[in-house]
């Protein structure tokens, strides 16, 4: 006699693995592709000046920022110190700050995707 086998399961269909990526890792990644030829001071973390002579100056802009400065005054009068000291000025770092970025851009952008 033939054995009889029972009818097998039906599979659960896989679902793709979901990758636990933060918003600021995304944002990170995001950033690192982009190329930044002018980034609005309200989302520089700091800059650091780097001088001919080897010695480097930091400037914390988030620090300026959040002891109340204003950002248009700020950015007028770091424009005009980087241009003054230029003939000093090897190279400029500007160092972003990721959470600046992401607030004030997710919400634009969950906007833009709303409907997607």
């Amino acid at each position: 006699m033939s054995e009889v086998t029972p009818p097998k399961k039906p599979r659960k269909p896989r679902l793709p693995k979901r990758l636990n990526v933060s918003v600021r890792e995304k944002w990170e990644r995001l950033l690192k592709d982009v190329e930044k030829n002018e980034v609005p001071i309200t989302c520089l973390d700091s800059l650091v000046v780097n001088l001919i002579d080897g010695t480097s100056v930091t400037i914390i802009i988030k620090e300026l920022l959040d002891d109340g400065n204003n950002p248009e005054m700020l950015e007028i009068i770091l424009r005009h110190k980087l241009k003054v000291l230029d003939a000093y000025i090897k190279d400029v770092d500007f160092y972003i700050n990721v959470d600046s970025v992401a607030k004030e851009i997710q919400p634009i952008t969950d906007k833009i995707l709303k409907d997607l």
